[in-house]
């Protein structure tokens, strides 16, 4: 079984190359969308992102997968499972000397009232950003319109839509600026094209 268990990861690592291979030429930007759990597809999208974005919900539950914490003292003991995993995908990359990847944390669902809670995960992540290298980015509030946007699989981005009402209210406006502050945070490279044109 255990055999079988490789040679299944062996084909989906070729798989996923190949497909990445097909589509870099036509698009500037690819983004890969994996669970946490360490899956060979999982793995070989980590390997293979230039950036990892990993959401964070504004709860030491799930914090728990990022980094152990002393439940008294709230200080950060160790990298947990998911930074273990994220560190190997690192090493694998280096020594397929690609370039470094670049993790961003984004905080979600941040709750609008200023709670102790709230306080205390702030310093914990901005404490293991400093032990384990990571990036802070700006993320989501909690919003409803986040909720309401998603079965229908839209984004901020793609508003107005014809035949959808959403109202422009604050909310909204201040939820869209989310979007475009967490896209800038990213550093992305601007895509050739874009440059090309401003050169031009």
């Amino acid at each position: 079984m255990a055999g079988e268990g490789r040679q299944q990861a062996a084909i989906t690592r070729t798989a996923n190359s190949e497909l990445l291979a097909s589509a870099a030429p036509r698009f500037e930007f690819l983004v890969i969308d994996t669970p946490g759990a360490d899956t060979p597809l999982s793995r070989a999208g980590h390997a293979a992102a230039d950036t990892l974005v990993t959401p964070l919900n504004d709860s030491f539950l799930d914090f728990d997968l990022l980094a152990r914490i002393d439940p008294s003292t709230f200080e950060i003991k160790g990298p947990s499972v998911y930074s273990d995993f994220v560190w190997d995908c690192r090493k694998r990359r280096l020594m397929a000397k690609k370039p470094a990847l670049d993790w961003v944390v984004m905080r979600n669902r941040v709750s609008s009232t200023e709670a102790r809670n709230k306080k205390r995960l702030a310093g914990a992540v901005t404490a293991l950003a400093e032990r384990i290298g990571l990036r802070i980015a700006s993320g989501f509030g909690d919003r409803v319109i986040f909720r309401e946007l998603f079965p229908m699989g839209l984004t901020m981005l793609d508003l107005p839509q014809p035949g959808l009402s959403v109202p422009l209210s604050m909310s909204t406006l201040a939820a869209r600026q989310e979007v475009r502050e967490l896209v800038r945070s990213l550093s992305l490279p601007q895509p050739v094209r874009e440059a090309v044109s401003a050169v031009a």
